[in-house]
């Protein structure tokens, strides 16, 4: 194809932040996402423009992108987001539900008439909110875990309410922001006295400007479905989503002082056929229609009774820098045909197996964060190929953190190669602190 113009916009890594700290933990995964889709884009012909906050400007090295803006603190990332939207002919955006922030660059788009290659308006506004996604699951008849919206009392979370849900419910309980990104913010809870010692130290951990949720916790394997909806119907009334891959997640909701953690995971889980096949009776129920482009889906799978739907993600996951190295084909080919309505049935293979993963680290020497980014980036780089997102610290501080994903014959060698990663960081002086 000729070269066409696309802005890639990730939220985190593109000047979201800019006058407050970048939260480590969602730069690590969402730089990992825009690195990933870029080179994918590069590899369709496409010309390819993108934004960095300037505090990781020396990034950009490792982004195949032909135009990228620096903006620094003083500067206003939505102004420039709207002149690069002008610009080009296409737009793919990479950001968080939570404050609306991923619906309205997305109308930014559509009301400047550009090609969205991202998810549509309409299904960013059910998947951002967690009660619409669990209506919209329960009117489809969908197991999905009981859930309700937590009412303020007095300007806090009612304790009330909470305690009569848990015991209504008579199992373990998580509460979690009502409008949320991954694993962020989710508090797991076993017994009522959990619960009350919570309630004594919540002043540091709720964010009173947000909604929040109880929902019974469903025990099981926490899995999610890379999906891009599609054009084409296997029959006259059913509409279906191409599924790229069924993914392993690896986090962590039950740890000390109720923070919970995302690692990353894997693709393809061992059993994949058979999962799909097992999800095939439910894909049929509901729906997903008003879904286009990449989205996820989170499940929980049970070995005795049938799937429970979680939460379905309206925009590019982490586990597509997984994703992308194992299956037969460019993902980013079929998301654009989806968008422009001319992807044709085809047959997805998983020729290789992808551990993905965040580590966090400490460097052992005393280095200047100049000196680290210009000597022992590149180092790194040669050393861990399967570096998605460098080793980085933001801050005068010694500790890092990155993203790996790797790309091998099969789910054994990909679990001894991230052994291997970990072994070669530690030569090179790294303390690990959190690997999974």
């Amino acid at each position: 194809m000729s070269k066409q113009d696309i802005l890639i916009f990730e939220f985190v890594s593109g000047g979201g932040f800019n006058q407050v700290d970048i939260p480590i933990s969602l730069f690590c995964e969402g730089f990992g996402m825009l690195r990933s889709i870029i080179a994918d884009f590069k590899a369709l012909d496409f010309e390819i423009y993108t934004i960095l906050d300037s505090r990781i400007y020396f990034l950009s090295r490792f982004l195949q992108a032909d135009i990228i803006k620096e903006i620094d603190p003083k500067e206003n990332y939505l102004k420039i987001f709207k002149t690069l939207v002008q610009e080009c002919k296409y737009a793919f955006i990479i950001a968080p539900e939570f404050s609306n922030i991923l619906y309205d660059l997305t109308k930014i788009v559509k009301n400047h008439n550009k090609i969205l290659l991202s998810t549509n308006l309409e299904g960013i506004r059910i998947g951002t909110s967690k009660i619409i996604t669990h209506n919209f699951f329960k009117n489809s008849e969908i197991p999905t875990p009981k859930t309700y919206l937590i009412p303020y009392k007095e300007k806090n979370l009612d304790y009330d309410f909470i305690i009569e849900k848990f015991n209504k419910f008579k199992k373990p309980i998580v509460i979690k922001p009502e409008e949320g990104v991954g694993a962020e913010s989710i508090y797991y809870f076993e017994t009522e006295n959990q619960i009350k010692e919570f309630f004594l130290s919540i002043k540091d951990i709720i964010e009173y400007e947000r909604n929040y949720i109880i929902q019974e916790y469903i025990e099981g394997r926490d899995l999610s479905l890379s999906l891009i909806g599609a054009s084409y119907s296997l029959n006259s009334q059913v509409q279906y989503p191409l599924i790229l891959s069924v993914n392993f997640q690896d986090i962590n909701i039950k740890s000390f002082k109720y923070k919970s953690e995302y690692f990353g995971g894997y693709t393809p889980v061992e059993n994949q056929k058979e999962v799909i096949k097992e999800l095939d009776f439910f894909f049929r129920k509901f729906n997903l229609s008003k879904f286009n482009g990449y989205f996820g889906i989170d499940f929980i799978s049970k070995s005795d009774k049938s799937p429970c739907f979680i939460e379905i993600n309206p925009r590019l996951t982490t586990s597509y820098v997984g994703l992308r190295n194992t299956i037969n084909q460019n993902p980013a080919k079929l998301i654009l045909n989806s968008k422009l309505n001319c992807l044709e049935p085809t047959d997805i293979k998983h020729i290789y197996y992808s551990h993905f993963s965040k580590i966090e680290m400490i460097f052992k020497e005393a280095i200047i964060n100049d000196e680290f980014n210009e000597v022992m980036l590149p180092k790194l780089i040669r050393e861990i190929p399967e570096f998605v997102t460098p080793p980085i610290s933001l801050g005068k501080t010694k500790q890092f953190s990155c993203f790996i994903a790797t790309k091998t014959k099969d789910l054994n060698s990909s679990r001894r190669r991230m052994k291997e990663i970990i072994q070669l960081l530690k030569k090179l002086d790294f303390k690990i602190i959190k690997s999974k």
